[in-house]
């Protein structure tokens, strides 16, 4: 509710059947408020600050009734630390498991910075198991704690600054110099800074929006900050060129009967260039696989790992929905018709799972990023020569979505048609994928020129023209 100087101060009312007959009544704005006092002194003591506050023009809060003296005193006594355990409170309900991992670790790196003192301060692997494993997991509040983590947790709310400080630019600055460090004190990688920052700027948008500053503007917009510097763009060192993918796939068969398993998988993130939590939750109901020719898969969401400790129903697994998609909307990819056959074969070789999922574990559970990492690892040794695998290609699965997108790119696919078959916006395809496309235009110059020589007797030479037979 906003400030404003629509303010009335009635008269003192006596109330004789009440245990605090005194009450002291004040509108603000539409809002009527009200405090009853034991002794007619003390109301009539707050009668005069609020007359006071009155005749000084102070603007009224109308909200709460106070003056707006009183309220930026009462938010200066808020902490850091109790403002961000009502922000993880607020949030909680609405978010996916491991957005909730994620401010948690956002906030257990810049919370120990954001201190009074150090004295006494606990070590910081104690602080941080303090602050990950149990301040910012709601789940987790009402279950006893360790005694290290109470005591960690004690020194922090009696040290923690008020969160008006953070309108300092110096003080600021500590939360921002934290999150750009890793634990170890080396620095930290370009997204996580950039998640972390961003975490960190919702906590004090909610701070303004309490007005717990002195003006309703978001510190972090008046402060410089430059993440470190980092690479978004694919590297074309860790492309694999559809040779190499056949190759890697085979090594992946050939690693006995996991790998078999596996290699459809696989094949997901590159003929279809999906995410790895896509093709994990991947279903037989989304595969749409003809006899013959292109078949398609309508992807709707995939698997994430989160961790117990972060779920509503302690499982490890979360079902999302797509990345940066609405919950409900679905993505249609089409594919070849080889790899149609592989996901045919798949089915009628290793049925589904009870829900239907493609791939599973022996006991029918979500197959594990380091279970499917050790098959790729394997692979890579086999199929690969020495030289390479001591190279960035393929290194990750996920290098494979990244070489089935470079692909259709650099087939000449249209970009923004490339775009909506891997879920990308046609911006980040251009900024991730820029050193592929700049290779695609290479190509495509090349193709110019061999039209431009069609023409019989075309000088291309410099300084000749188009037509001259000379």
């Amino acid at each position: 509710m906003p400030l404003t100087y629509d303010a009335r101060i009635y008269s003192i009312e006596t109330r004789q059947d009440r245990p605090k007959p005194y009450r002291v009544r004040w509108l603000v704005g539409p809002q009527k408020h009200s405090k009853s006092y034991t002794v007619k002194a003390q109301a009539d003591g707050r009668r005069s600050e609020l007359m006071t506050a009155l005749r000084k023009g102070e603007q009224f809060d109308v909200e709460t009734g106070l003056p707006a003296s009183e309220l930026r005193a009462l938010n200066g006594s808020v902490t850091w630390y109790e403002h961000t355990r009502a922000y993880v409170d607020r949030r909680w309900d609405k978010l996916p498991a491991k957005s909730r991992r994620n401010d948690a670790d956002a906030l257990a790196t810049i919370t120990p910075a954001l201190v009074k003192t150090t004295v006494g301060q606990p070590p910081s692997r104690v602080l941080r198991t303090a602050l990950y494993g149990w301040a910012y997991n709601k789940s987790r509040w009402s279950q006893e704690h360790p005694e290290d983590v109470t005591n960690a947790l004690r020194w922090l709310e009696k040290n923690s600054l008020p969160i008006a400080a953070l309108e300092d630019p110096a003080t600021l600055r500590l939360a921002l110099d934290a999150l750009s460090t890793l634990l170890n004190g080396s620095p930290a990688g370009a997204r996580t800074a950039r998640r972390k920052r961003a975490c960190l700027s919702d906590v004090l948008g909610l701070a303004v929006e309490r007005r717990y500053f002195s003006v309703p503007v978001n510190p972090l917009s008046t402060v410089k900050w430059s993440a470190p510097k980092s690479t978004e763009e694919v590297d074309p060192a860790s492309v694999a060129n559809p040779r190499q993918v056949r190759a890697l796939l085979e090594g992946v068969r050939a690693q006995g009967e996991r790998g078999a398993h596996l290699e459809a998988f696989f094949g997901c993130l590159y003929y279809a260039a999906m995410r790895p939590a896509e093709a994990v939750g991947l279903t037989a109901s989304q595969c749409h696989l003809p006899k013959r020719g292109w078949g398609k898969l309508t992807l709707r969401g995939g698997i994430v790992h989160a961790g117990r400790d972060w779920t509503d129903d302690g499982r490890a697994h979360q079902d999302r929905h797509l990345k940066a998609r609405a919950q409900r909307d679905s993505r249609l990819v089409p594919i070849p018709p080889h790899f149609v056959a592989m996901l045919r074969w798949h089915i009628e070789r290793y049925g589904t799972a009870p829900d239907g999922r493609l791939f599973r574990t022996n006991r029918g559970g979500v197959i594990q990023d380091t279970g499917y990492g050790e098959v790729w690892a394997a692979a890579r040794a086999d199929a690969l020569t020495p030289e390479q695998e001591a190279s960035p290609l393929a290194r990750r699965p996920y290098d494979l979505r990244c070489a089935g997108v470079s692909f259709w790119l650099y087939s000449g696919v249209d970009p923004m048609e490339v775009a909506r078959r891997a879920g990308h916006s046609v911006a980040v395809l251009l900024r991730v994928y820029a050193k592929v496309l700049a290779q695609a235009q290479e190509r495509a110059n090349r193709q110019i020129e061999a039209g431009l020589r069609e023409w019989d007797g075309t000088d291309l030479s410099p300084g000749g023209r188009l037509g001259d037979t000379r």
